[in-house]
């Protein structure tokens, strides 16, 4: 395994963050087109086909707990000394892309499209897991840090670009009413899913292991193997408290929020927009995908977001970022109630104006999320990137999950018809007050959370370098008031309450809020 000392270059990080062409391609081309797929070329309710995504993402929320522990622990078995407890799955995840295909084969059942779409959710889940930790892995520096992750985020947002405008040239192509474009289009994704994921493997590294830590994976492995049922039984409830103990995280607690909020009210507007477009402004959805495919903005906005992250912080760009995307929602409403006659101009600005917002969104929750594990560090005293990252994408998947249901159930109870070219004003109404009202009440509930967010560079910073006094045995009684404040605003525990030789599963219930 690598030594975490190799330095953070522009290319590593590019090759580190290739990955999320995928995990921002995936998800955008799924949050903004499968239920419209689903509704319009295979027969399904609106219904039927919100609960294929929501269940299939509740099953998968709860496997995706399982895969952060097992990367967690993965080195104690050869395997994962020899590719990495975190890389490993990235190998076997490349060829595993080519599942994505399944999703877009018309013609088939409920149950079909059910299982195809938990298949290919746990495969995502299986590369972006382990994958979301290796900032974390291959450096501590803040800057270096941002690097790797504004490279993800420029990444995203270059796939994000072309999940909505390839998408968008098929379908003029072979026309609005031809289901065919929708398979050529995941043909070509999973092909460069596979490739981006495999150049990830290849451009990373873990952290290596002191001979102390890795005699005790060994050992650890040597003892887990003689366990019966009674003792796996009781580390898999010490594994469901190591997830519950994340949540006495302060900051983790209040990052999560912000995090549920502000992407569930993406994928709100997401699942929505098409619908909004080809129904209430009677505008084509090949011309709905140009509109969505202004998120090639995001790739500049993201270089910009990155140099920001480090010179005004997190708060600052969740700000600019909601205030912008709430604006633009109340700006889609008043093209609808007015329908001015320069009617797609107005929507093409506003979508690009909403794009910015969509942008520093995306972009920020992912920069914020590598300097978690260091405040639970001094906390626990452990190294916990895997558990974190879990417990993110368990929350994330769930919370997604219910929205893109209730979605469903609010369009086919407001009225919505599938497969009919033209709806009745009231699911019309139900169409653009999902979209507008429903994105917008989770940007505020975000913003609110965001003004008490106090994880920044500086007392980022100010964390580190107690943790790095504490391991020199440095004595806590020496802490300085300024040092004490940010641990415990951070940590949400008692200065007197954190560094304690006690690990995680005995954590005890000291959180001060």
């Amino acid at each position: 395994m690598r030594n975490n000392t190799k330095k953070i270059t522009i290319p590593r990080s590019i090759g580190y963050g290739l990955t999320d062409i995928m995990g921002g391609g995936a998800f955008t081309i799924i949050s903004a087109w499968l239920l419209y797929y689903y509704t319009t070329f295979v027969g399904l309710t609106p219904v039927e086909g919100a609960s294929i995504i929501a269940i299939a993402r509740i099953v998968d929320a709860i496997v995706s707990l399982a895969i952060g522990s097992i990367t967690d622990n993965f080195y104690k078995y050869k395997i994962g000394r020899k590719f990495g407890r975190r890389r490993f799955f990235l190998l076997i995840g490349a060829p595993l892309m080519f599942t994505y295909i399944l999703l877009w084969v018309t013609g088939m059942n409920y149950w079909y499209y059910l299982v195809s779409y938990l298949l290919f959710e746990i495969v995502m889940a299986l590369v972006l897991i382990p994958w979301e930790t290796l900032p974390s892995e291959m450096t501590k520096d803040f800057n270096g840090r941002t690097k790797l992750s504004t490279a993800r985020m420029f990444l995203s947002s270059l796939g994000v670009f072309f999940a909505t405008f390839i998408p968008g040239r098929l379908i003029a192509f072979f026309g609005e009413d031809n289901g065919y474009a929708y398979f050529i289009n995941a043909v070509i994704f999973a092909i460069i899913f596979a490739i981006c994921i495999f150049i990830s493997y290849k451009a990373t590294w873990e952290k290596q292991l002191s001979p102390e830590e890795e005699r005790e994976w060994i050992n650890r492995s040597k003892t887990s193997e003689r366990k019966g049922a009674k003792e796996l039984l009781a580390a898999f409830s010490e594994t469901v408290k190591a997830y519950i103990s994340t949540l006495k995280i302060r900051s983790f607690r209040k990052h999560l929020m912000i995090y549920l909020f502000s992407y569930t009210a993406k994928d709100v507007f997401n699942a929505v927009f098409v619908y909004f477009c080809v129904f209430a402004l009677s505008i084509s959805s090949s011309v709905a995908g140009n509109m969505l495919s202004l998120s090639i903005i995001g790739i500049p906005i993201t270089i910009v977001a990155g140099f920001l992250m480090i010179k005004i912080g997190p708060n600052s760009l969740y700000k600019v970022s909601y205030s912008l995307m709430i604006m633009c929602l109340a700006a889609f409403y008043a093209v609808y109630a007015i329908k001015p006659d320069s009617m797609i101009m107005y929507v093409f600005i506003i979508s690009a104006i909403y794009q910015i917002g969509r942008a520093i969104l995306d972009f920020t929750p992912w920069n914020v999320f590598p300097f978690i594990p260091d405040i639970d560090e001094i906390v626990t005293q452990q190294r916990r990137e895997g558990v974190f990252a879990a417990v993110m994408t368990f929350t994330r998947k769930s919370t997604v999950a219910l929205a893109t249901f209730f979605v469903g159930v609010i369009l086919q109870f407001g009225g919505y018809t599938a497969g009919a070219t033209t709806q009745t004003p009231q699911a019309v109404h139900t169409i653009v007050y999902t979209m507008v009202i429903g994105s917008s009440l989770l940007l505020i509930a975000a913003l609110t959370v965001v003004f008490t967010f106090k994880l920044n560079k500086n007392t980022h910073q100010i964390l580190v370098a107690e943790i790095d006094r504490l391991k020199d045995n440095g004595s806590k009684r020496e802490v300085d008031p300024e040092t004490r404040a940010v641990v415990e605003n951070l940590t949400g525990y008692k200065y007197e309450d954190v560094w304690k030789e006690t690990k995680v599963d005995t954590i005890k219930s000291s959180a001060c809020g």
